[in-house]
């Protein structure tokens, strides 16, 4: 299965339609015919809450392996993708961007100006790319190679192969901390309008879905689960939930793979004004994700 990957333009004029955009586009030229699935592309103006919630999102809900980012890299006061990605990312990843500006060296001197910066948050890496199409292209196929092998490692159960070898991996997600979450959620402009947080954890049980169910008390015990969902579906129904009354935040983490018996399937976190309010939501997108948006295939 390909990596995903997610492409998001920072630029003021480009998010209000006064310029085309074709740096996304080239980046996500190279991304696919490097084998990636581009899943998520976005425009957005140089604004920090603004690039730091997209982020987030692709990060926490969406689950990407790889966002990239082009734009806003330079010295201009409007400059602030670089900030804003150290302030999302919990472990610098500094060889990216070094990598990418002694690559621009070769070409301009003024290569050194790129502030680009690049990190890990869970299992998602996030680089910036320059604005330019010329330089984001050239900044990119520099580094693309080593980062596949990196997003390898970093959804692996270990350390990847660097031996040449395969193994199977079961790659699975780093559950999010709801904590960091509540944090994050606290912060945004919406936070005075929520009133209740309710949580939901899924996790793989060891008793099948048939003695559950149908009352089969000969049902063997399960030792695992092979868990997939599809995004879009995911996503819809992430946007029909915050379309329900006083709803405010909505944020979903799903696992997939080969899971164990004890493991995380999912996390949910719903803020809104009013308790009923929060619980039919929580209620509503939890068995919408259950019923139309995952695939469930017991081990035994």
């Amino acid at each position: 299965m390909s990596n995903t990957a997610a492409v998001i333009t920072i630029s003021d004029k480009g998010s209000r339609g006064e310029r085309t955009d074709t740096s996304g586009p080239a980046v996500c030229g190279i991304l696919r015919d490097a084998g990636w699935e581009v899943v998520h592309t976005a425009i957005l103006p140089d604004e920090a809450e603004q690039i730091k919630a997209e982020l987030i999102r692709c990060a926490d809900e969406m689950g990407v392996a790889l966002v990239l980012t082009t734009g806003g890299t330079g010295f201009s006061p409007r400059d602030v993708t670089p900030e804003t990605t150290l302030a999302v990312v919990e472990r610098e990843t500094r060889g990216i961007p070094e990598a990418m500006r002694a690559e621009s060296m070769k070409i301009t001197p003024r290569g050194c100006l790129s502030r680009s910066a690049a990190g890990i948050r869970g299992r998602t890496l996030i680089v910036n790319l320059p604005g330019s199409e010329k330089a984001a292209r050239e900044n990119l196929q520099a580094v693309l190679g080593p980062i596949g092998h990196g997003i390898d490692m970093l959804l692996s159960n270990g350390s990847a192969d660097c031996a040449g070898e395969h193994h199977h991996h079961h790659h699975h997600s780093a559950p999010p901390s709801i904590d960091r979450w509540l944090r994050e959620v606290k912060a945004s402009p919406d936070a005075a309008k929520i009133g209740m947080y309710l949580t939901h954890n899924g996790v793989v049980r060891e008793t099948a879905r048939a003695a559950v169910r149908e009352g089969d008390a000969g049902a063997a015990p399960v030792r695992g689960m092979l868990f997939s969902y599809d995004r879009e579906k995911v996503d819809a129904a992430i946007r029909e939930t915050y379309r329900m009354e006083g709803i405010y935040c909505v944020k979903v983490w799903l696992n997939q793979g080969e899971l164990r018996t004890g493991d995380d399937i999912m996390y949910v976190l719903i803020g809104g004004d009013i308790r009923p309010h929060v619980a039919d939501a929580l209620q509503f997108l939890v068995g919408k994700i259950k019923s139309t948006c995952v695939s469930e295939t017991e081990l035994y």
